[in-house]
Protein backbone atom coordinates (compact mmCIF):
# COMPACT_ATOMS: atom_id res chain seq x y z
CA UNK A 1 0.00 0.00 0.00
CA UNK A 2 1.07 3.93 -1.01
CA UNK A 3 1.35 5.48 2.27
CA UNK A 4 2.39 8.63 0.73
CA UNK A 5 1.32 12.02 -0.41
CA UNK A 6 1.14 13.48 -4.00
CA UNK A 7 4.84 13.68 -4.98
CA UNK A 8 6.32 11.46 -2.81
CA UNK A 9 5.85 12.82 0.83
CA UNK A 10 4.50 10.87 3.50
CA UNK A 11 0.67 12.12 4.48
CA UNK A 12 0.36 13.38 8.19
CA UNK A 13 0.42 10.58 10.27
CA UNK A 14 1.47 8.37 7.21
CA UNK A 15 -1.86 7.67 5.87
CA UNK A 16 -2.32 7.22 2.08
CA UNK A 17 -3.72 10.51 0.33
CA UNK A 18 -5.87 10.24 -2.83
CA UNK A 19 -4.59 13.39 -4.26
CA UNK A 20 -3.57 16.68 -3.13
CA UNK A 21 -7.09 18.51 -2.76
CA UNK A 22 -8.78 14.66 -1.81
CA UNK A 23 -6.36 14.51 1.36
CA UNK A 24 -6.58 11.44 3.46
CA UNK A 25 -8.77 8.49 2.67
CA UNK A 26 -10.66 7.62 5.56
CA UNK A 27 -13.01 4.70 5.53
CA UNK A 28 -16.69 5.19 6.60
CA UNK A 29 -16.29 2.93 8.81
CA UNK A 30 -13.63 4.58 10.87
CA UNK A 31 -15.59 7.59 11.17
CA UNK A 32 -18.84 5.66 13.17
CA UNK A 33 -16.37 3.30 14.82
CA UNK A 34 -17.68 0.65 12.99
CA UNK A 35 -21.24 1.05 13.20
CA UNK A 36 -23.89 0.54 10.64
CA UNK A 37 -26.66 1.51 12.39
CA UNK A 38 -28.58 4.20 14.36
CA UNK A 39 -29.12 2.99 18.01
CA UNK A 40 -31.99 5.54 18.62
CA UNK A 41 -34.91 5.96 16.39
CA UNK A 42 -34.90 5.46 12.51
CA UNK A 43 -33.78 8.70 10.82
CA UNK A 44 -35.20 8.87 6.88
CA UNK A 45 -33.88 11.40 4.59
CA UNK A 46 -36.58 13.81 5.57
CA UNK A 47 -35.89 13.94 9.54
CA UNK A 48 -34.86 17.55 10.05
CA UNK A 49 -32.31 18.25 12.92
CA UNK A 50 -31.70 20.67 14.68
CA UNK A 51 -29.12 21.52 17.28
CA UNK A 52 -29.73 22.10 21.00
CA UNK A 53 -27.58 25.29 21.71
CA UNK A 54 -26.83 22.47 24.93
CA UNK A 55 -22.69 22.32 25.68
CA UNK A 56 -20.89 19.35 24.89
CA UNK A 57 -19.96 17.16 27.97
CA UNK A 58 -16.19 16.90 26.64
CA UNK A 59 -15.88 19.06 23.50
CA UNK A 60 -12.59 17.87 22.55
CA UNK A 61 -13.85 14.35 21.93
CA UNK A 62 -16.49 15.43 19.08
CA UNK A 63 -14.56 14.07 15.80
CA UNK A 64 -14.04 16.64 13.35
CA UNK A 65 -17.31 15.23 11.16
CA UNK A 66 -19.30 15.84 14.42
CA UNK A 67 -18.31 19.07 15.11
CA UNK A 68 -19.44 20.17 11.24
CA UNK A 69 -22.79 18.08 11.77
CA UNK A 70 -23.06 20.41 14.25
CA UNK A 71 -22.11 22.92 13.32
CA UNK A 72 -24.73 22.82 10.11
CA UNK A 73 -27.69 21.67 12.44
CA UNK A 74 -27.70 25.49 14.12
CA UNK A 75 -30.39 25.94 11.99
CA UNK A 76 -32.64 23.25 11.09
CA UNK A 77 -31.09 20.66 8.30
CA UNK A 78 -32.62 17.29 6.68
CA UNK A 79 -30.61 14.43 6.99
CA UNK A 80 -30.14 13.60 3.03
CA UNK A 81 -28.90 17.87 3.26
CA UNK A 82 -26.55 17.06 5.73
CA UNK A 83 -24.72 14.05 4.18
CA UNK A 84 -24.82 16.24 0.70
CA UNK A 85 -22.99 19.15 2.41
CA UNK A 86 -20.53 17.00 4.58
CA UNK A 87 -19.83 14.73 1.56
CA UNK A 88 -20.14 11.64 4.05
CA UNK A 89 -22.75 8.48 3.13
CA UNK A 90 -25.93 8.48 4.39
CA UNK A 91 -25.63 5.72 6.30
CA UNK A 92 -22.53 7.40 8.09
CA UNK A 93 -24.77 10.26 8.90
CA UNK A 94 -27.68 8.66 10.65
CA UNK A 95 -25.04 7.36 13.12
CA UNK A 96 -23.06 9.97 13.78
CA UNK A 97 -26.37 11.97 13.73
CA UNK A 98 -27.80 9.55 16.58
CA UNK A 99 -24.67 9.69 18.75
CA UNK A 100 -25.26 13.88 19.05
CA UNK A 101 -29.10 12.84 19.73
CA UNK A 102 -28.13 10.13 22.11
CA UNK A 103 -26.06 12.85 23.89
CA UNK A 104 -28.56 16.09 23.99
CA UNK A 105 -26.99 17.74 21.01
CA UNK A 106 -29.26 17.18 18.93
CA UNK A 107 -33.07 17.44 18.57
CA UNK A 108 -35.29 16.10 15.69
CA UNK A 109 -38.27 18.40 14.68
CA UNK A 110 -41.58 16.59 14.79
CA UNK A 111 -44.37 18.59 12.10
CA UNK A 112 -47.67 18.22 13.95
CA UNK A 113 -51.47 18.40 11.69
CA UNK A 114 -53.34 21.59 12.41
CA UNK A 115 -55.38 20.91 15.71
CA UNK A 116 -58.39 21.06 13.14
CA UNK A 117 -59.38 20.92 9.30
CA UNK A 118 -60.18 24.36 7.66
CA UNK A 119 -63.20 24.39 7.10
CA UNK A 120 -64.01 28.05 6.33
CA UNK A 121 -66.08 28.25 3.19
CA UNK A 122 -64.59 31.29 1.97
CA UNK A 123 -61.18 29.45 2.07
CA UNK A 124 -62.04 26.98 0.54
CA UNK A 125 -63.63 28.49 -2.23
CA UNK A 126 -60.72 30.53 -3.06
CA UNK A 127 -58.77 27.45 -3.55
CA UNK A 128 -61.27 25.86 -5.44
CA UNK A 129 -61.21 29.01 -7.67
CA UNK A 130 -57.46 29.11 -7.63
CA UNK A 131 -56.88 25.31 -8.89
CA UNK A 132 -59.29 26.61 -11.72
CA UNK A 133 -57.53 29.16 -12.77
CA UNK A 134 -54.80 26.91 -13.45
Amino acid sequence: MDRSAPGGLPGPGGERWLDEAAGPIVRPYAVTRGRTRPHGEPLDLVTILVATGAAPAEPERLSRERRRLLALCRRPYTVADLASDLDLPLGVVRVLADDLIQAGLLGVQRWSAPAAPHTDPNLLRRVLDGIRAL
